[in-house]
């Protein structure tokens, strides 16, 4: 099992920022995109952003220009800076290994999320 470490969630104010981190196994992140996603309120789970193993990046709609994800190939750990935060932003947000072109055995990993709460 993959055991990816997910760190940065907390409450802020509407307007504010915050960054997610996720560290993946080195073997893994050499070889796999890392995804991150969210549980909000009344609705089911949302893709927000990823990021390849050749560095390409990818967002969703109803994140871009707030979002930027990132990775520091030293620490193998996949940032999500986001900012001007929402309140409907607020809830658990995950990272999980594999992105679109990603083998099969890149996807089913993912860490337990971290709590955003914005007020």
């Amino acid at each position: 099992q993959v055991q990816l470490v997910e760190s940065g969630g907390g409450s802020v104010q509407a307007g504010e920022s915050l960054r997610l981190s996720c560290t993946v196994p080195e073997f893994t992140f050499t070889r796999c995109g890392v995804a991150w996603y969210r549980h909000t309120a009344g609705k089911t789970r949302e893709w927000i952003s990823g990021i390849a193993t050749d560095g390409s990046t990818y967002y969703a709609d109803f994140v871009r220009g707030r979002v930027t994800i990132s990775k520091d190939k030293a620490k193998h750990t996949v940032y999500l800076q986001m900012n001007s935060l929402k309140t409907e932003d607020t809830g658990v947000y995950y990272c999980a290994t594999g992105v679109h072109g990603d083998g099969p055995e890149c996807f089913g990993h993912c860490d337990q999320g971290t709590q955003v709460t914005v007020s």
